[in-house]
């Protein structure tokens, strides 16, 4: 699941089959904005197989959806 559609259509549509088969360039010749995350998702995506994408509302009180939301907001702060 993800609040990102952007992230959601990437994979439903397979983008990122058309951006590794154009060496990371969008299907304009542009290069893929954020490579450099999109990058390890798309691998490890590709290697594990069995992903689908499902789009949720954020900040709308889905449980996992604000579980993650808390992670990544906690990881902006330096740990003790």
């Amino acid at each position: 699941m993800s609040d990102s559609t952007y992230v959601v259509n990437c994979f439903r549509d397979r983008w990122h089959t058309g951006w590794l088969e154009r060496g990371w360039l969008t299907s304009a010749k542009k290069p893929v904005a954020n490579r450099d995350l999109w990058e390890p998702l798309v691998t490890l995506v590709i290697e594990r197989g069995d992903v689908a994408f499902q789009w949720v509302k954020g900040h709308s009180g889905h449980e996992m959806n604000d579980f993650v939301d808390g992670l990544a907001v906690a990881a902006c702060f330096p740990q003790p």
